[in-house]
């Protein structure tokens, strides 16, 4: 069971705080267990939130439900937009759900954390995908099924100076919440293994104006590789302007960079840090994108963010199967994922929270792009 809505603006919000109205009558103790999902459904990195959840969602249902309750969940747009992400924040913590699974972003992520873990009655929050350092310290309420920037910027300096050799690199980051964690990360773990930035250049939006950047570096020739803190359209871009420039040096990125592979040749060569990969050997990753490729067929491959969200859901039921469906309960019984209960076996990996929402349990793998189709780099 799955509800829709559209941007909050007015109306269409009264209709969905109705929708979930209609959906609490029938609820109760013996009703649907209602589960939200936020994100901007829009992006092709965050859709598959939507899908690993409402895969996880369909299976449970098909197997019982929970202690005999079936799972709806309350689909709802973020936009990857702050405002609408508390907008949608506050219809949650007013409704019958009883734990969100979003947002898709950092951004809407903190923006929402205030809403979710204030008031008398807090909400359990679920970020997918959330990177940013800052989730750590949003709230006892807020978690992560991903490892933050830090984790991602610490693989890639150690994938620079430990697996290529190489002692001096330039960093280009989109200047956000992702964009900054990442150059923090990374060139604080490169310095520590005597690494050395030459140049650290902030740009914004899909198409940045990177050309005196890129001149630069041709000129002096100085760096040996480049790190692109970014996502993938900027990231084409920057790989483009470069190849135009024959600047011919390595490229390595963080998961902003998880469909670098689409840009076709240009992008042959480039290593990029994810905690996820379709092709990881596990039984619980096998049986997952088995179910997803059948379920989704013209979806293509599930990514870190709806493998995250599957697993989130499984978590869920695996809780309030233990404590119940009251939100003080769930949120404690989740945080004892790993500590007081045996860590979690997923798609994603072994997940076991530390005492901020961490996941510090999850491997960084590192990928590159050959042939046109990202794979698990070499010697891992």
């Amino acid at each position: 069971m799955v509800l829709h809505s559209r941007r909050p603006d007015g109306t269409r919000a009264g209709a969905v705080l109705l929708g979930l109205l209609v959906v609490s009558a029938c609820g109760g103790g013996n009703g649907p267990i209602q589960i939200g999902v936020a994100a901007n459904f829009t992006d092709p990195l965050s859709l598959p939130i939507r899908y690993g959840a409402q895969l996880a969602a369909e299976e449970i249902n098909a197997a019982g439900g929970i202690n005999g309750r079936p799972i709806a969940l309350v689909e709802r747009e973020d936009y990857n937009d702050a405002d609408s992400a508390v907008v949608v924040a506050t219809d949650f913590y007013n409704s019958p759900v009883v734990a969100v699974i979003g947002h898709g972003f950092s951004g809407p992520t903190l923006a929402a954390a205030p809403v979710y873990n204030g008031g008398i009655d807090p909400l359990l929050e679920i970020a997918p995908a959330a990177s940013a350092p800052a989730v750590t310290d949003a709230g006892l309420f807020t978690f992560r099924v991903c490892p933050s920037d830090l984790a991602h910027g610490s693989a890639l300096a150690h994938w620079a100076r430990e697996r290529l050799g190489l002692l001096r690199g330039a960093v280009f980051y989109t200047n956000s919440e992702y964009g900054r964690g990442i150059r923090s990360a990374f060139e604080t773990e490169f310095a520590s293994l005597q690494g050395t930035v030459i140049g650290a250049y902030p740009y914004l939006g899909d198409t940045p104006d990177v050309g005196p950047y890129l001149d630069l570096l041709t000129r002096n020739k100085r760096a040996q590789f480049m790190v692109i803190a970014g996502y993938d359209a900027d990231a084409r871009t920057i790989l483009t302007e470069a190849q135009n420039k024959d600047l011919a040096i390595p490229t390595m990125g963080g998961d902003g960079l998880e469909q670098i592979a689409l840009a076709g040749p240009v992008a042959n060569g480039t290593y990029v840090t994810s905690s996820y990969f379709p092709q990881t050997d596990t039984p619980a990753n096998r049986r997952f994108v088995e179910a997803y490729r059948a379920r989704f067929p013209t979806a293509g491959d599930p990514n870190g963010s709806g493998a995250a969200a599957y697993d989130a859901v499984y978590m869920l039921r695996a809780t309030m199967l233990r404590v119940g469906t009251e939100r003080q309960a769930i949120r404690d019984g989740f945080a004892g994922i790993g500590t007081a209960t045996p860590a979690y076996e997923g798609a994603m990996g072994t997940i076991a929270f530390d005492t901020n929402g961490d996941v510090p349990s999850l491997k960084i793998y590192v990928g590159e792009v050959r042939d046109g189709v990202m794979q698990l780099a070499e010697g891992q």
